[in-house]
């Protein structure tokens, strides 16, 4: 649901802030106040096409932002959540045109594209009266509006699940079938497995070659070192640890006789001694077993340098090369054993087109008997919305390919007819924008409850109409207000009457600029616009007692009340 709309110098605009409830909005003004600004700000919200000339003049750029309430809507949410547009539940759309025509879009405070904002703002809102922004001129959205109606959800979810089969098995023996390109990918597998089980080691076996690696490289260093070491530890030289501990140890022993407390000193150094005598073992140890072998060394580097190669070969490291290795190893004996994979896929491709079939059978039956009933329907509102005679038709085509479809064996296309005797066009191509307005008003009211959009938005929907058709208009739009959130700009006190929340557009000029205000009004201030709208310029207390009863009958016809 709308929560609110910010507009600042956007055409006529200076800046206004709008909050919407819900049920039924009407917006009303008098003529070339700005009543459709409201629309045009919802539309660039929605994704819709900028122009310079939205900026207000003097201003370097025009800023539109509207808020929505998703608790009614959780798959939105998760919508935001994969598009990584997700702000603790929040819902902003936000819009700056600049004088010069660029414009830049945000969700949540975060910049999007323009798809990303169409995608978004069409399952928040659904706006009536501009052809290139209704979704139910769209073939799509009319199928899916008809499977809504007709509740097809499980055998539409069984549909898309066999098609989906159908074709990834059809994928697989295409993979399978690759003539002698399956031949050359066998021929090159083989290769590769041979030569990567032949060189590629286990993580831990690689590790132990580098370390043998690093050990053989670096021989004489280590060599050398060691000498020096065990020559500190017990050389012949006057400095050496052990024969420097051994005079430690003898002058402890003395000063001892002296001092028994000095005994444990002694033995601290005993300890020591037979530590480094222990030490210098284990050198001599090392020292003899140490490897100087040139031919090993030149051995190991040649295998690491293979492993290096094969490693910037498949494109891995070096520890992932054994399983790389099985990767292959594992394709090489599926595709030896293509032929029987590819007889049973192909058995089983049979059997889902046969489920297909019968599934699709089964869901095309019931969208026949659902568009029947919603072309009924909506024919008979029609005729209520001053269009007698008029008639919608749903029709049903197969589709042009026989192979499996997510969406079923159908098409869809509803077709109209204004007029008695007028043959039906497909209702993307009715002309009158008021006809049409009335058209989607009649299909929103006859499958009411079926479609998720949470608001609904209708530009000038009353236009050419007068009378007791106005008072049925605004009837069914408060009707559609119980449901899902309505705006409804309009220039009827029948359907202005109708409204749960009621604004009005004013225009003001000081003979060098122009401001439009909106404001929300109640009360008196409604009572005198409803009359405004009833009797012109002059109101007079018969046209404020007709306003009156108005929006007492409008009031007692819904459970939301006048706001």
């Amino acid at each position: 649901m709308l929560e609110s709309l910010y507009v600042k110098d956007f055409a006529i605009v200076g800046e206004a802030e709008i909050a919407f409830g819900p049920g039924m909005t009407v917006v009303t003004g008098e003529t070339g106040a700005g009543k459709s600004l409201l629309v045009d700000a919802l539309l660039l919200l929605a994704g819709g096409r900028a122009d310079a000339a939205m900026v207000r003049h003097g201003c370097e750029r025009a800023e539109l932002a509207a808020s929505f309430d998703l608790s009614a809507h959780p798959d939105l949410r998760d919508w935001l959540v994969a598009e990584d547009l997700d702000e603790d539940g929040a819902c902003q759309l936000r819009r700056v045109i600049r004088s010069e025509g660029s414009s830049r879009a945000w969700i949540n405070g975060r910049p999007v594209t323009l798809t990303q904002l169409k995608a978004l703002a069409g399952r928040l809102l659904e706006i009536h009266g501009q052809h290139e922004h209704q979704a139910l001129l769209d073939r799509g959205q009319q199928l899916a509006l008809l499977d809504a109606f007709g509740g097809h959800d499980t055998e539409l979810a069984e549909v898309a699940r066999l098609a989906r089969a159908w074709r990834e098995a059809g994928a697989r023996i295409a993979e399978l079938s690759r003539g002698a390109d399956h031949a050359e990918r066998v021929e090159w597998l083989e290769h590769q497995v041979e030569e990567l089980e032949r060189h590629a080691l286990a993580p831990e076996e690689l590790a132990a070659l580098e370390e043998q690696h690093r050990r053989l490289a670096n021989s004489g260093q280590l060599l050398q070192g060691c000498a020096m070491l065990a020559e500190r530890l017990d050389g012949d030289g006057e400095f050496a640890l052990l024969r420097l501990l051994a005079r430690a140890q003898a002058e402890v022993a003395h000063l001892a006789t002296l001092d028994e407390r000095l005994g444990p000193v002694g033995e601290l150094i005993e300890a020591a001694q037979i530590q480094l005598g222990e030490a210098n073992d284990a050198l001599a140890r090392y020292q003899s077993a140490l490897d100087l072998d040139p031919e090993r060394l030149t051995e190991t580097e040649a295998q690491l340098g293979k492993l290096h190669e094969l490693a910037r070969k498949h494109r891995v490291r070096m520890p992932e090369l054994k399983a790389h290795a099985d990767g292959l190893r594992e394709e090489l004996d599926s595709l030896r054993g293509a032929g029987a994979s590819i007889a049973r896929l192909q058995a089983e491709q049979q059997r889902l087109a046969a489920d297909y079939a019968k599934a699709a059978r089964a869901l095309g039956a019931k969208r026949a008997a659902s568009a029947r009933t919603l072309g009924e329907a909506v024919s008979g509102l029609m005729g209520e919305l001053g269009m007698r005679g008029g008639r919608l038709e749903i029709q049903l085509e197969p589709q042009p390919d026989d192979a499996p479809d997510p969406q079923g064996g159908e098409r869809c296309e509803f077709l109209v007819s204004a007029n008695p005797g007028q043959p039906p066009r497909a209702l993307r191509k009715v002309a009158s924008g008021g006809e049409l307005s009335r058209i989607s008003l009649a299909i929103e009211v006859a499958a009411l409850g079926s479609d998720t959009i949470g608001t609904m938005v209708f530009d000038e929907v009353d236009t050419g109409i007068g009378g007791a058709v106005a008072e049925v208009v605004g009837q069914k739009l408060r009707a559609l207000g119980e449901r899902c959130q309505v705006l409804c700009v309009t220039h009827l006190p029948q359907v202005a009457s109708q409204g749960h929340q009621h604004l009005n557009v004013s225009k003001s000029s000081n003979g060098e600029s122009t401001h439009t205000r909106i404001a929300a009004l109640d009360g008196k201030a409604r009572q005198e616009e409803v009359a405004r709208m009833l009797g012109g310029i002059e109101i007079t207390r018969e046209t404020l007692a007709h306003a009156k009863q108005m929006l007492q009958r409008g009031n007692r016809e819904s459970g939301i009340g006048n706001r």
